[in-house]
This record gives C-alpha cells, sequence and structure tokens, in this order.
C-alpha cells in the first residue's frame, strides 16, 4: 500500500484594511516500497519461461529415446541366409608363344664374335661407333648409349635439341656395316 502525508498550513495575511487567514493543505503520496521492483519481476518472468523450455525439450528427448528403444525392440533380428560357394577350380593359364624376334645377341668375353659373309660383325660396328662418338668433342660429352644387333643401332640418351639428335644420327648411319638406326634419343 501508498503511504499518504498530509501538511496543512496557515497563512495570516495582514492588509492595511483587512486580516485575513489562508488555509493551506498539501498531501503527498509515497509509493509502498516493500514490494518487488519492476526489473526484478521481468527477470524472474524471463527464468521461469527459459525453464519451462529446458523441461519442454527434455520432455521431448525422453520420449524420443522411448520411441526410438521401442522400434529397435520391436525389430526382428535380420534372417542369415548360407549359400553354399561352389568348390573352387585351379586357374586356367594360357601362355602366348613367343613373338617371332631375332634371337638375343650372345656375348662371350674375350674372343670376337665370328664374321659373317654379309660384312663386317656387330662387335666391329660398335667400337667403330664408339670411336666416332669419343673422338667428337661434342657427341663425346653427351653420354650417348649404343648397342649393335645385326647392323641394327639403337641410339639411348638425351640431348638439348632435335639438332643435336639428328646430328648423332647421320654420324652413326655413316659407320661403315650399320644397315638401320633406332633414335631413342629424348631432347629435354
Amino acid at each position: 500500500m501508498a503511504e499518504q502525508q498530509t501538511e496543512d498550513r496557515r497563512v495570516v495575511v495582514e492588509t492595511p484594511n483587512a486580516r485575513r487567514e489562508v488555509s493551506h493543505s498539501e498531501s503527498v503520496r509515497y509509493p509502498d516500497r516493500s514490494g518487488v521492483s519492476g526489473a526484478a519481476l521481468a527477470a524472474i518472468v524471463v527464468g521461469v519461461v527459459a525453464l519451462a523450455a529446458i523441461v519442454i525439450l527434455f520432455v521431448m528427448n525422453q520420449n524420443r529415446q522411448d520411441t526410438v528403444n521401442n522400434n529397435t525392440a520391436q525389430q526382428q533380428p535380420p534372417q542369415t541366409t548360407i549359400v553354399q560357394q561352389p568348390a573352387q577350380q585351379p586357374p586356367i593359364v594360357v601362355q602366348q608363344p613367343a613373338p617371332a624376334t631375332q634371337p638375343a645377341p650372345v656375348i662371350i668375353n674375350g674372343q670376337p664374335a665370328p664374321a659373317t659373309a654379309s660384312g663386317p660383325d656387330d662387335g666391329s660396328i660398335q667400337a667403330a661407333i664408339d670411336k666416332k662418338l669419343n673422338d667428337d668433342p661434342v657427341f663425346s660429352t653427351l653420354g650417348i648409349t649404343t648397342t649393335v644387333l645385326d647392323g641394327k643401332v639403337t641410339l639411348m640418351g638425351t640431348v638439348k635439341t632435335e639438332a643435336l639428335k639428328a646430328q648423332v644420327e647421320r654420324a652413326v648411319k655413316n659407320v661403315k656395316g650399320v644397315k638401320s638406326v633406332d633414335n631413342q634419343i629424348s631432347v629435354g
């Protein structure tokens, strides 16, 4: 409840002609301070609403867990089907006949290869090619590898330009006994 305070005043006013008395009353009302303020009441309301929301969510989660547990309990275990596999047969191996190529050269250390009636043998061709490449100041630094089989020369290695690759091939083709050149030199 609110407190009310009343104050009465009497003032006497004297004038040369008359004297009069004026009565003045003032009433002041003070609110009751013993109750809860508006801010505290708002905080309490917000707290109650938040607590209610948490309780509702908890209850809904429990209902959902119960539903999931019931569904899991009602499901039947899957039936197991056993399929017997037939006995495993040994693998079938198919061998392709070897491609018809020339036989690999037989290298016998310390003995020269037999000479053929058609011209120089592979060993002498290989020696001539090695001498030609090693005697040239440009070719000797390239590290080109050569193999000779029945007069057919295979070139392997890496050079910097196409022109240098072609120069090496021309030099090897000019060696006596070379029938063909397989230039596998890469440019890089």
